[in-house]
């Protein structure tokens, strides 16, 4: 079995699992390795483990990124943008229903791919064709989502913080209206939705600590025990882990969920 690392490549951030070969790679190295579309950059996302041969496609470390790497992945840059005016005008002379994310050669120039998103299948074989004659390499068209076209071109969210698909999120969970009721939130779907469109990744995040903790007391507006007697669940804030309740005469309390649950497990 061959020691492997985990390897992101391509600006959609694949994964991918390389041979280290005789390299001892740490978490972020930026890396130059062989995949089957070419020689690619990396940048290792995963430690080292064992794993067996099998359907995947296995890489190849063949160095970490040196000086004279770094001024040539400049260059691609470069070119990529140059290359992108070309496609995105390409597309508009063949009146193709699709919108141009961008384009990436890989590190060899052997191979280059253009993400684009569309609401419909595109046939774009005449492009590619009229792409091939010009720019003399392989194409790959890769169509994408609008979470991952996010991720891709990155931003800043409503939290004020670097978008988090750009950042650390690797997969997309799914996310729906109903975490959101389970938190309280507005229910406006423009408050609720990211730079994509979508609902933000990051109501999934506390989605879990909400249902925990909710599963284990009643819905508001029971009447429930306390330390001071019965009362009317009025508010739960999951956050810290708190309770509102409201006894005769509109007489409000605060306290604690274990106080709450342990009162209540006693039936006093």
């Amino acid at each position: 079995m061959p020691i492997v690392v985990g390897v992101i490549v391509r600006k959609i951030r694949d994964k991918i699992y390389a041979d280290t070969g005789r390299f001892d790679l740490r978490l972020n190295d930026k890396v130059i390795v062989g995949t089957e579309h070419g020689i690619e950059v990396g940048i290792v996302c995963e430690n080292e483990k064992n794993i067996e041969n099998g359907k995947d496609s296995i890489g190849k470390i063949f160095r970490k990124v040196t000086d004279e790497d770094k001024k040539k992945i400049a260059e691609n840059e470069i070119k990529n943008e140059k290359i992108c005016k070309t496609v995105s005008q390409k597309v508009a002379d063949h009146k193709l229903d699709m919108k141009l994310t961008c384009v990436q050669y890989t590190f060899d120039h052997s191979k280059l791919f253009i993400y684009y998103t569309s609401e419909t299948r595109v046939d774009f074989r005449e492009l590619i064709k009229d792409l091939g004659h010009i720019l003399k390499t392989r194409i790959q068209m890769v169509q994408i989502g609008v979470r991952d076209e996010s991720k891709i071109i990155g931003g800043i969210g409503t939290c004020g913080q670097v978008l988090c698909c750009q950042s650390f999120l690797r997969n997309f969970n799914s996310v729906t209206i109903d975490m959101a009721k389970e938190q309280e939130l507005s229910l406006n779907t423009t408050k609720l939705s990211g730079i994509c469109g979508r609902l933000m990744c990051c109501i999934v995040y506390e989605n879990d600590s909400y249902r925990d903790i909710k599963k284990n007391l009643p819905e508001i507006g029971t009447t429930i025990y306390t330390p001071e007697g019965k009362a009317k669940l009025a508010a739960i804030d999951c956050i810290r882990e708190m309770v509102t309740v409201e006894f005769d005469k509109k007489s409000f309390k605060f306290f604690t969920v274990k106080q709450i649950q342990d009162v209540n497990k006693e039936g006093k």
